[in-house]
Formats: C-alpha cells, sequence, structure tokens
C-alpha cells in the first residue's frame, strides 16, 4: 500500500474499524458475565448486546467502505484526501470521547455504593456540562428524568433489578403503587 494511501482518510478509518471491532467482540465476550435473572424473560445481557451488535452493523459497513476505496474499486475522496492526523490524541474530538469513555468506565465505581440513578445522574450531568448544556433546569431535569425513566422501564416491565442505594424508597414507591 502506498506512503500516500495510508495517510488518506480511508487507511483512518480502516483502522478506526478494526479496533472498533476487536472492542465490539471484547464487549461481547464480556456480557457473559452479567448474572442471570431467574424466572426473566429478557436477561440484563440482552440491552448490551443489542447496542453492540448496532455498534458492529456501522463499524463493518465502515470497515468494507474503506476496504473498497482502497483498493481502488470504490472511488472515494477518503483515498485522495490526507487525515488530519492518524494519531488519535491530536483531535479534541477523539480526546473528548476518550474522556466520556473514561468516565463511563469510571461509572461503574459508585454503583453499587449510590445505585443507578445516583450514578447515572452524575455521569449525565457531567457529559451535558462536557457537550455544553448549561441550562440548570433542563441538566438537572434530563439527568434525573432519563436514568429513572430507563430503570422503570427495567424494572417494572422487564423484571430486572438494578441497585437504587440511596434512592431505594423510589423502588419501595414504585412497588406500592
Amino acid at each position: 500500500m502506498g506512503n500516500k494511501k495510508m495517510q488518506s482518510k480511508a487507511f483512518a478509518n480502516l483502522v478506526a474499524s478494526i479496533v472498533l471491532i476487536l472492542f465490539e467482540l471484547w464487549a461481547w465476550i464480556q456480557t457473559d458475565s452479567i448474572k442471570k435473572a431467574k424466572n426473566a424473560v429478557v436477561q440484563p445481557s440482552v440491552f448490551p448486546r443489542i447496542m453492540i451488535a448496532g455498534m458492529a452493523v456501522f463499524t463493518t459497513a465502515l470497515l468494507i467502505q474503506s476496504l473498497l476505496a482502497l483498493s481502488g474499486r470504490r472511488t472515494s475522496s477518503d483515498t485522495k484526501e490526507q487525515a488530519e492526523s492518524l494519531n488519535p490524541f491530536r483531535d479534541k474530538g477523539v480526546l473528548a470521547a476518550l474522556f466520556v469513555i473514561a468516565l463511563c468506565a469510571l461509572y461503574v465505581l459508585p454503583f453499587k455504593i449510590v445505585g443507578f440513578l445516583a450514578a447515572s445522574f452524575l455521569l449525565s450531568a457531567i457529559i451535558m456540562w462536557l457537550i455544553g448544556l448549561r441550562n440548570p433546569l433542563k441538566l438537572l431535569l434530563v439527568s434525573f428524568l432519563v436514568p429513572f425513566g430507563m430503570w422503570l422501564i427495567f424494572y417494572k416491565f422487564l423484571s430486572v433489578n438494578i441497585p437504587m442505594g440511596v434512592f431505594q424508597f423510589l423502588k419501595d414507591l414504585v412497588d406500592k403503587l
């Protein structure tokens, strides 16, 4: 492969798609360790696997598109245009994405102590602040209502018991209704 092709957006997309496929395979394997729920029609591993499969569809499309562009079977500006940088750490967007990924990885630390709602509220608020949402009312409402709605769907409709931590009283309240 010529040096010019290795500096192209198509090559950068090829490398990114390979890295993403490896990540998706790892994530799929990790879902095997999710504890099975007794008497549940839908297991807790189903939703993560649906998300991983969705990512894999788009990653595979990017891989095929990149291979076709690099092989010359498909004319694309991606092979002519030089990638801004093949070093992902020079791109502010990539750095922001890596920061959000790190936040998501750290999200599991307080999860069992403070519960799903509190950890999700904090993560949502931080990410919304980072992407520029500064309206305090919207930030607070969305950061609480979206995780609460997700919990309600999983708890009441899918029978998935999620740790509530400091918001255990909401679970007790919902159980009484």
